[in-house]
């Protein structure tokens, strides 16, 4: 790879780390071509794009965008690296354990995850990971917390109101 070709991955990188605000580095050294290209079939259905890159292409990248922000991953970009970028937080994630329930593997093996300006690093961060909340999911919980009191206090009303009005009833008959 000559100096122009790197330039343009490291540009290309930079483009993809300015895009999106979640990305997970991953090891895929071990496995095979087909495995490479289920993983990829199965990012590019769920939206998550996978890119495979040297190192020191990646940390130029990074470093070139802002030195301090990306500092916590540097030290996983090491052996074979596969970024996955998503939008999502937390489909890489899935997207990995699923790929390993498949496979009864360990593998691809997650060195790091920066999910909105934080890192997680190591594959035991992984199970985490899965659990991240989407910001629709969270604004749906938010939602579901203002309605369930209403909805506590009317059913709790409706409940009072058929008893007074069956009492009444049971009165009347008397």
């Amino acid at each position: 790879m000559n100096k122009e070709q790197k330039n343009e991955v490291i540009e290309l990188l930079k483009g993809k780390f300015s895009q999106y605000n979640n990305f997970y580095i991953t090891d895929t050294e071990s496995l095979t071509v087909e495995q490479v290209s289920k993983l990829r079939r199965a990012c590019f259905n769920k939206n998550v794009e996978m890119k495979v890159a040297k190192n020191t292409l990646i940390k130029k990248a990074l470093e070139s965008l802002d030195t301090e922000r990306y500092t916590g991953v540097y030290d996983a970009l090491n052996n074979v690296t596969a970024l996955l970028f998503s939008e999502n937080p937390k489909e890489p994630a899935l997207i990995i354990s699923s790929f390993r329930k498949e496979s009864n593997g360990e593998k691809p093996v997650l060195k790091a995850a920066f999910i909105n300006g934080d890192v997680y690093t190591g594959d035991n961060t992984l199970a985490s990971l899965t659990k991240i909340k989407t910001k629709n999911e969270l604004i749906g919980e938010v939602i579901g917390l203002l309605q369930s009191p209403a909805k506590r206090v009317i059913a709790a009303l409706l409940h009072h109101h058929e008893q007074k009005a069956g009492g009444a009833e049971v009165a009347a008959a008397e």
